[in-house]
């Protein structure tokens, strides 16, 4: 279909014994969704949450980036860096050092009415202390020609095309772009090959492993488990809200994800 050949290759990790979480969520509860969810995640490492939908993984998430709020009293604690924070909005939490790129990019991700250069550089504002009111031409350029190299969008027009009018994977690497227009600290990236073409997943597997190589802690939020095995360091399984089994890259398999995430 894409004239070369799909590989789903197994990923290795890059922790050193003895690394310190980048971030820690502690039996954190919200509803009845999420039920003393814990984890933690280490800097140069890809942590994948899988389950099935409906596990309480992309609440985790929420909760942890301000977008949902739990529990004020016996909510749990998330720590960054070893210091716990609670944050009012994703906007907070982008500054302190993490970035949530959302499952829903249609309605929550992009603007589809607009350029790629338009949606990476109004991501940039959207981050940036104090807020600028407009972008030059030449410095929405600069931005933007970079993030648009790096994650292989793949268009003839990148100051003019709408989002709109690409396909499902450039406008997934136009999302990972417009979040990610500085290095975080931690970056989630939910279910990020839902919707995309096969000949883009390679492409944002790649992108993904980058950040973990720079030392970025990395989730991922994933029900595919081809996408599972191929880029877990550490793999944790959800069900019910909390998590209830934990492989190494090495013990993963799709028997025993499926089997803990049903049983």
């Amino acid at each position: 279909m894409v004239g070369r050949d799909v590989v789903y290759a197994r990923h290795g990790g890059t922790v050193e014994a003895g690394s310190t979480p980048t971030l820690e969520v502690d039996n954190v509860t919200m509803g009845t969704v999420v039920q003393n969810m814990s984890f933690s995640a280490y800097p140069g490492q890809v942590l994948v949450l899988a389950g099935l939908v409906g596990a309480g993984r992309t609440e985790t998430a929420m909760v942890a980036v301000g977008a949902m709020k739990r529990r004020r009293i016996g909510g749990g604690e998330i720590r960054l860096e070893g210091k716990p924070v609670r944050f009012g909005n994703p906007r907070q939490a982008i500054r302190a050092g993490i970035v949530y790129i959302t499952e829903d990019r249609k309605n929550l991700g992009i603007f589809a009415d607009q350029s790629i250069y338009d949606n990476i550089a109004i991501g940039h504002m959207g981050v940036s202390h104090p807020v600028p009111l407009t972008m030059s031409k030449r410095r929405k350029r600069s931005i933007a020609e970079k993030l648009v190299e790096r994650f292989q969008v793949r268009t003839l027009n990148p100051d003019k095309a709408k989002l709109v009018e690409l396909s499902g994977g450039n406008q997934q690497k136009v999302l990972l772009a417009k979040g990610l227009t500085k290095l975080p600290k931690v970056v989630i990236f939910d279910e990020p090959t839902r919707g995309v073409d096969v000949g883009a997943i390679e492409d944002i597997h790649a992108a993904i492993r980058e950040y973990a190589e720079q030392g970025v802690a990395v989730i991922v939020i994933s029900s595919y488990l081809p996408e599972v095995l191929s880029l877990a360091d550490r793999v944790l399984v959800a069900r019910g809200g909390r998590v209830v089994a934990e492989f190494s890259a090495e013990e993963a398999n799709e028997e025993n994800i499926m089997f803990a995430a049903v049983h």
